[in-house]
């Protein structure tokens, strides 16, 4: 069974994913809090599976809230939300610890498949380094990835460039492998750092 703590400042955000929370199998317990002082004091005392932290653009108190919570407790498994043209926060949030990134609409497929992969990277114990520090990647591993650096799904990225699922899991294993990482969080933040997205 999965806890999870939400850290957002707007109310309204807080109830609505607790609602769609509630409603993904698994998870157990859903707490909330309003800012980083309260998310970091909660953390500390009960540390919960997964923590969901809001940004908002050219706002910085959920970036800043990720970056600290990380810091402080390492093992944190951290999740961004927000809105999917906001690449700048996104970036800064995944830069500063958090492992994945969800659009404000995401489906409760996608919560169930973000929550599970999220867990499920936590017993991968190193990352690997790329072999090639000019790593060179093909022009569909690069659509695949700044699709990813927008917080599409799988099956959004391959309705917009014609290709199915399987397709885009494929591309996005050779450019996992390419940039020695294990994941899409780890995928986008080597993307933001080289300038490969912007």
């Amino acid at each position: 069974m999965t806890t999870v703590l939400i850290c957002d400042d707007r109310r309204s955000v807080r109830e609505g994913l607790t609602r769609v929370m509630s409603a993904v199998p698994g998870v157990s317990r859903i707490d909330c809090v309003a800012h980083g002082e309260e998310l970091l004091t909660r953390y500390s005392r009960q540390p919960v599976d997964v923590v969901l932290v809001g940004t908002q653009r050219a706002v910085p108190t959920g970036v800043e809230a990720t970056r600290r919570l990380v810091s402080a407790s390492p093992q944190a498994n951290v999740i961004v939300f927000g809105a999917p043209d906001d690449a700048s926060s996104i970036a800064a949030a995944i830069a500063g610890g958090a492992r994945g990134y969800l659009r404000w609409d995401a489906s409760r497929p996608e919560l169930v498949a973000a929550l599970a992969h999220t867990l499920a990277s936590t017993s991968v114990p190193t990352q690997r380094q790329p072999s090639d520090p000019a790593v060179q990647l093909t022009d569909r591993e690069l659509q695949v990835l700044r699709g990813m650096s927008q917080g599409k799904s799988n099956g959004q990225i391959g309705r917009e460039l014609y290709l199915s699922e399987d397709t885009v899991k494929t591309h996005a294993r050779r450019l996992f492998r390419k940039l020695g990482v294990r994941d899409r969080a780890q995928a986008v933040a080597y993307g933001f750092r080289r300038g490969l997205v912007a």
